[in-house]
């Protein structure tokens, strides 16, 4: 009995693994639609704290809140677009100052590296860098049209969730039980989802004045980058501050623009990474060090970097989940960094 569940679960790990890859198109969207569905809930929450707003229907306060989601992302998404042609036109620039700076080591170091930088160079081509760094950002919200039809029918599904679950549960005590049980997931998964926003909001916003004062080509889009990349622990924040220092020496021609943006982001990473996202979030990013870099392996090679950066998220949201319920909490335990659950 004992071998027929381990085989029964074995094929089902490979079949969720087959469909993940296979149905991607669709699942991320569907992925994308639920934390920005948790955002709206929390944006609802926000805005029911006014004593005015809480007295008008519940269906406009949805409205209303999905309409400013949708406004910062669709206003987000231009400046990025802008900021993407401010770059390109200065390609030439990057690609002249790699010799520069080339002539430069080999001037404080004495090292020939001047051919090898030029054939570096050569081989190079910033256009396509920058192209599909861009791509790899909107390609999470390429297909608007599916995430906002997944997103409306969340929403339309969300008022009958109660009636749902009153249907499924006649029996009061254990109408309750479940009831409270999805509260608790709801609250856990939407305060992390809030608060890891929140504070990846806060290190892009620090780093975009950091990187205007130095003087770097289109900081908004640096800033939405650091944004995006603070999601992914650890390895997201080192790539978020490697980056524009690189791009920094190359439109400078210089390294000290670049130790510059690599130290002042790098401090911003530091303090917001160690001191006010603890302070915000307590113990809810759970999640051993080890894990994380499994599931960023793992979701890499099976969705690549979209899957990379909602690789922490999904994790999280499944830890929360696991932890619920008595025959999944090992699973959640084996995944924690202490070897607890938070309550």
């Amino acid at each position: 009995m004992e071998t027929s569940k381990k085989i029964y679960l074995f094929l089902i790990v490979i079949t969720i693994v087959v469909v993940c890859i296979y149905a991607q198109s669709i699942i991320i969207p569907f992925i994308l639609a639920i934390l920005f569905w948790f955002l709206i809930r929390v944006i609802k929450k926000l805005l029911l704290r006014v004593k005015f707003v809480s007295r008008l229907p519940k269906w406009i306060i949805s409205l209303f809140s999905t309409l400013v989601l949708i406004g910062i992302l669709v206003l987000a998404v231009t400046m990025i677009s802008k900021n993407i042609q401010i770059l390109s036109t200065t390609l030439p620039v990057y690609e002249a100052n790699i010799n520069k700076i080339a002539r430069q080591i080999n001037q404080q170091f004495d090292i020939d590296v001047l051919d090898m930088a030029g054939d570096f160079a050569k081989g190079l081509n910033f256009g396509n860098i920058l192209s599909s760094l861009f791509s790899t950002l909107t390609g999470l919200f390429g297909n608007a049209f599916t995430v906002l039809l997944y997103l409306l029918f969340l929403l339309l599904e969300e008022p009958i969730l109660p009636r749902k679950l009153r249907a499924m549960y006649p029996d009061k005590e254990k109408h309750d039980q479940v009831r409270k049980l999805v509260d608790k997931i709801d609250h856990s998964i939407g305060n992390y989802i809030a608060l890891k926003t929140l504070t990846s909001l806060l290190t892009g916003f620090l780093s975009y004045f950091a990187l205007l004062f130095i003087g770097i080509d289109a900081p908004l889009f640096w800033a939405f980058l650091i944004f995006v990349l603070n999601f992914i622990p650890t390895i997201g924040s080192l790539i978020a501050t490697v980056f524009p220092s690189v791009f920094a020496i190359l439109q400078f021609g210089e390294l000290t623009p670049g130790i510059l943006v690599l130290s002042i982001v790098g401090v911003v990473q530091l303090v917001v990474g160690n001191l006010v996202e603890p302070r915000l979030m307590g113990n809810t990013l759970n999640i051993s060090p080890l894990v994380v870099f499994l599931t960023l392996a793992i979701w890499g090679v099976i969705w690549g970097i979209s899957g990379m950066l909602l690789s922490v998220p999904i994790t999280v949201i499944l830890i929360i989940i696991m932890s619920e319920f008595p025959g999944t909490r090992p699973f959640a335990i084996l995944l924690s960094q202490r070897g607890t659950l938070n309550k």
